[in-house]
């Protein structure tokens, strides 16, 4: 084993050594090849004015935004890599090649700014690493575009990473929250680009759906069927995306009482519900979000019913109030009171006022979507969750119960049902497209929709 000494700690590697013949050997007789000349990314006569936008914010200033670096998941095994979401919205760049390569704003006068792109090239063959190099070798990885390659790809000009080093400080994405809080904010409304990609999103994970309830009877025969939900789900993401735009929540039974539940190593049963969160991300990075509750039985119970159809009317009550000049609390406030309202017609709570009705609904009842399935997060209160709904925001509505089954206020046959329904909306002039009207939402046209899958 080859041995070398990085930083006080020993990295042993399990490369054989090489002898210096077999480098002359491996250095010669490759063939010239390069991407098509026309290549370039549809995205890429968008990106300078987000870019102006920035600049903008920040004139005479050094702006850094990182792609993000690889990171270890186990010993010498690295998660797959995804960019930091405003790098790709600022360069259009998507893919998992982008580690550690960074978007430079370098100030041009006293307003301006030029884009400067520091990417690690393809590794020529010269040297070892493109065969030796693990992270980043092409025989190890696969081919990164060259200098010229990605400047036509981008549109931005490109120089080796190596450089980077060598640059004053300046205000840094990575650790700057002023310049954190600003990029997020111009990200909240979409041009029609953008919603375009999350329609393709939405599409893909439709599809997605549908591939679960046709998969729900070898699901319910294996003893981990939420996995076998989720690797069903997961299959389409990676085939039709980049894969899913976050961890698919497949909660049976009780299970759908907590609220981020991933594990999803439970069994599933014909009498209970299924609630399937989950969202196709596209390879230019825009996810869906999307949760549908399924009686796993093809039929909803007349108490799954009753549950139900609480969530959708309240959800209802919330796509309603959504409209540019809308609060954006206002279609929550609206999701609410017909929560409240139904628990106290239930008999479970004895008034609609007060905040009481938060203890079988836990959280907001929606959030910004793009890139991130909770976009823009790092937004300023007063222009996010304060602010006021625009023409081209996209977002979730997604009221829920959740009704824990040791919760002692609830009747015994309420105890252990979770209900979310949520769907996707882009603001539009006159109120708000539903993206997601592909999938079925009332209970009768879900019963329906399963019956029609699982027969054919």
């Amino acid at each position: 084993m080859n041995e070398s000494v990085t930083t006080g700690i020993r990295v042993v590697s399990h490369d054989l050594p090489v002898s210096s013949e077999f480098e002359s050997f491996m250095a010669g007789d490759w063939a010239v090849t390069s991407l098509p000349d026309g290549i370039r990314l549809s995205v890429a006569d968008l990106t300078p004015a987000r870019r102006a936008r920035l600049s903008a914010h920040f004139p005479g200033e050094r702006v850094i935004v990182p792609a993000g670096e690889l990171k270890v998941r186990s010993n010498d095994c690295d998660y797959r890599f995804r960019p930091y979401s405003a790098y790709s919205w600022l360069t259009g760049l998507a893919g998992e090649e982008q580690a550690g390569h960074v978007l430079v704003l370098e100030p041009d006068g006293p307003s301006g700014h030029d884009a400067v792109l520091y990417i690690r090239p393809r590794s020529l063959r010269t040297g070892d690493g493109f065969y030796r190099d693990r992270r980043y070798g092409e025989f190890w990885v696969g081919r990164r575009p060259d200098l010229a390659e990605a400047e036509r790809m981008t549109g931005i000009r490109c120089v080796h990473l190596d450089g980077y080093d060598d640059l004053p400080p300046g205000r840094n994405a990575a650790s700057d929250a002023e310049l954190a809080a600003v990029l997020s904010g111009l990200r909240l409304v979409k041009d029609a680009w953008e919603v375009g990609r999350l329609q393709l999103a939405v599409d893909h994970t439709a599809t997605g759906f549908e591939d679960v309830v046709r998969a729900l009877p070898r699901a319910l025969a294996h003893p981990r069927g939420e996995r076998w939900i989720e690797g069903v789900f997961g299959l389409r993401a990676r085939a039709e995306g980049n894969g899913t735009g976050y961890e698919t929540i497949a909660a049976s039974g009780a299970h759908a009482c907590v609220l981020h539940w991933i594990r999803n190593d439970g069994p599933l049963d014909a009498r209970q519900l299924l609630l399937l969160d989950a969202g196709v991300e596209t390879d230019s990075l825009y996810t869906a979000d999307i949760t549908r509750t399924l009686p796993l039985s093809g039929r909803f119970s007349s108490v799954q019913r009753q549950v139900y159809e609480l969530v959708l009317a309240a959800q209802e009550a919330g796509i309603a109030a959504l409209k540019p000049g809308a609060s954006f609390r206002d279609f929550h406030r609206a999701c609410m009171r017909v929560i409240a309202e139904g628990l106290v017609e239930w008999g479970v709570l004895k008034s609609a006022g007060g905040d009481f009705h938060r203890r079988y609904t836990l959280c907001s009842s929606g959030h910004m979507l793009g890139m991130d399935v909770h976009d823009c997060a790092q937004a300023r209160a007063e222009v996010y969750l304060e602010g006021i709904l625009e023409e081209g925001q996209v977002l979730t509505v997604e009221p829920g119960l959740y009704l824990q089954p040791d919760d002692e206020t609830l009747p015994p046959e309420l105890r252990g049902i979770g209900v979310r329904v949520e769907d996707d909306l882009v603001i539009t002039a006159e109120g708000a497209r539903l993206m997601s009207g592909a999938l079925p939402r009332t209970p009768d046209a879900i019963e329906t929709w399963m019956g029609a899958l699982l027969e054919g």
